[in-house]
């Protein structure tokens, strides 16, 4: 598998992965049904390309909105980067927020506090 890809909707966000070129993005609303059964093919791809990383990796997330759920499936994600980072240190997790969205914000410095990985908290301009 070169691409994951997961379509967003009303209630799940977009999830681009190209193995190839070591990038992860997910962006828009993440209040799925159930998190679990939502983030599990991603999960599954993610072991995937634990077992061959690319020399760099790199995690954009920029969600307008997400449920506990949700937040507890971000943290996985996190984890299963960690010990690449802690093998290789080439990870990099860019923490995307709208510049007056200060609880997308304080939950970009809430995982940076948690994982161990290069997190970098990038304010953007509203659109």
């Amino acid at each position: 598998m070169e691409k994951f890809y997961i379509q967003a909707t009303q209630n799940t966000p977009v999830i681009e992965f190209d193995l190839k070129k070591g990038l992860l993005e997910i962006s828009g609303r993440s209040i799925p049904e159930n998190s679990i059964e939502f983030y599990n093919p991603l999960f599954s791809a993610l072991d995937s390309y634990l077992r061959e990383p690319n020399d760099k990796t790199n995690i954009n997330i920029q969600l307008e909105y997400y449920n506990s759920s949700s937040s507890a499936c971000l943290l996985s994600v996190f984890k299963k980067f960690e010990k690449l980072n802690k093998e290789r240190g080439n990870v990099t997790v860019n923490w995307l927020h709208e510049e007056n969205d200060e609880d997308i914000l304080a939950a970009g410095k809430n995982f940076k506090g948690i994982v161990d990985l290069p997190f970098i908290i990038v304010p953007i301009a509203e659109q």
